[in-house]
């Protein structure tokens, strides 16, 4: 295959969620509107990841070639008044939904890879990876008040927007997330 002409490549090989977003959302800084970001990454949720990442910043997500193991992902960056960044308004406290659990009427969603929520979950979550989440998203009432985790706020953040932006009404983003947890958790 051709070598595609990148402007800037960043190593995020190693790294798992949130850093190989946190890495790329700083390295765009340093491009010009229209240049192209190369970022090597070993994380399989990855591409789903900076595919909605970019979609929220306002960037262009180009696509994903994976080489040997390794995914080389390509972002545009957009002008100015493309990239303003949304963040979902409505978020909830890990120690808000822990007094919500016995609610048998609140759903729980796990926006996690199938990995990271066979190890540890919510008990009763429901596991949908951000990356199926369009795929899934009918397996969701619309009417519920649901409850997106993820391990950092991050991925629940990007799916809380994609949930609303389909007609979800009552969704809140659940901030830390696991990586902050104190309840109880299960495994699978």
């Amino acid at each position: 295959m051709n070598t595609l002409k990148t402007n800037l490549t960043l190593d995020a090989k190693g790294l798992a969620c949130p850093m190989p977003i946190v890495k790329t959302k700083k390295a765009m800084k340093d491009l010009e509107p229209g240049q192209v970001l190369e970022v090597l990454a070993t994380d399989k949720g990855s591409k789903a990841d900076l595919k909605a990442w970019a979609g929220s910043a306002g960037h262009h997500y180009l696509g994903t070639i994976e080489e040997d193991g390794i995914l080389k992902h390509y972002v545009r960056k957009s002008s100015g008044e493309e990239t303003k960044e949304k963040t979902y308004p409505h978020v909830s406290s890990n120690e808000e939904l822990e007094t919500k659990l016995e609610d048998s009427s609140i759903v729980i969603l796990d926006v996690r890879e199938a990995a990271e929520y066979a190890f540890e979950h919510i008990p009763n979550a429901v596991s949908i990876p951000l990356g199926e989440l369009d795929d899934r998203m009918n397996e969701l009432n619309k009417e519920d008040e649901i409850y997106v985790v993820c391990r950092t706020g991050s991925r629940s953040d990007l799916a809380a927007q994609k949930l609303a932006g389909n007609g979800f009404a009552n969704v809140k983003n659940v901030v830390p997330g696991m990586s902050a947890w104190s309840g109880n958790t299960a495994r699978i």
